[in-house]
């Protein structure tokens, strides 16, 4: 099992102490939190893009490039990159130089996006996001794989004899399909052959394991070897303590605060409680067993081989406490069972 770390730079006031850090003292947490990762033993650390406030992460590249200053052996995931509403041509150059500059550790996550705003404020009429999404997603494909690229689309003018300059480092760059809603992005996933990340986060473990089920379905059914189908699990929120009451009251304000905002409104999210969260739900929320129990009650149900945590909303002290007792109590245990 691999473990990842990611973050969407979400710069709210905290739930608990009401402090909201400057824009300049969360970008420099996010950076400091990947470095910490790297440390501990992660074996990744993602940045999503949002667009509009309270995130701070229009642009993956640039911080992602921070980052990869700092480090040197953890792999640079995005989660995710909205490539629905971005120009291919530029998503390849912009990768390509941060693939170079970190010595081939990107991997990309791609998805439609998952916040209705960006439509508007890039012009993509909201109907047509996953038409969008297959026909830049083809482009992008052929532009790190193939020189002198001629394509004519819908989302952007027409190309002929097109080369991205720099090329990736890898050959090519890793992408994976960002799922949370629909079979659509299952689809084309398994219809190009790439794995396949759950988000995970607002619903219940049956509405998620439906869609990694149609993802391995359609696999099969565009020719692709089944042992080579490949998923990630993102998980709804991390607070472990020795003792499992301490890590639900120490979540509970965090949890209401998500529920709470645009976000948790949007996603239309069916819980009614935190407690009906943690049964029925992702969050990694209680003593090390009771995580590590939810880990192998997922893997069971999805047959992943990532799992993806986030602490962005808590204080710097208790992201530090968090990733180093999820690294020491948590991640040790699941790779023995689940190398």
């Amino acid at each position: 099992m691999r473990f990842t770390v990611s973050s969407l730079v979400a710069n709210a006031p905290d739930p608990v102490t009401g402090v909201r850090r400057t824009p300049e003292q969360k970008l420099h947490n996010v950076i400091d939190q990947a470095v910490l990762a790297e440390r501990l033993g992660y074996d990744g650390y993602g940045v999503g893009e949002r667009h509009g406030e309270p995130f701070l992460s229009p642009a993956p590249p640039l911080l992602l490039s921070a980052i990869a200053a700092r480090t040197s052996t953890i792999r640079l995931f995005t989660t995710v990159t909205v490539l629905s509403i971005l120009d291919p041509v530029r998503v390849a150059e912009d990768y390509a130089m941060l693939d170079q500059l970190s010595s081939g550790r990107l991997e990309l996550i791609v998805g439609k996006g998952n916040d209705p705003r960006h439509f508007g404020l890039f012009g993509l009429p909201e109907e047509r996001q996953w038409e969008a999404l297959a026909e830049n997603y083809a482009l992008l494909r052929r532009l790190w794989r193939e020189e002198k690229v001629t394509w004519e689309g819908s989302t952007r003018p027409p190309l002929r004899d097109a080369t991205v300059w720099p090329r990736p480092l890898q050959d090519p760059i890793p992408v994976w399909h960002g799922s949370a809603t629909s079979t659509r992005s299952t689809d084309l996933a398994a219809r190009h052959g790439d794995p396949l990340f759950s988000a995970n986060s607002f619903h219940p473990l049956e509405k998620y394991r439906a869609l990694v089920d149609h993802y391995r379905e359609r696999w099969e059914y565009y020719g692709h070897d089944p042992e080579r189908a490949r998923v990630g699990a993102s998980f709804g929120g991390l607070y472990v303590a020795k003792r499992s009451q301490d890590a639900v009251e120490g979540f509970r304000p965090y949890w209401n605060a998500l529920f709470d905002s645009a976000a948790g409104r949007h996603n239309n999210s069916p819980f009614t409680s935190l407690e009906d969260a943690l049964e029925r739900g992702s969050a990694l929320v209680g003593s090390p067993q009771q995580v590590i129990e939810k880990i192998h009650r997922y893997h069971e149900a999805f047959g992943n081989e990532v799992v993806g945590i986030g602490v962005d909303a808590l204080t710097e002290g208790a992201q530090r406490e968090q990733l180093e007792l999820f690294a020491s109590e948590v991640a040790p245990e699941v790779r023995r069972a689940l190398p």
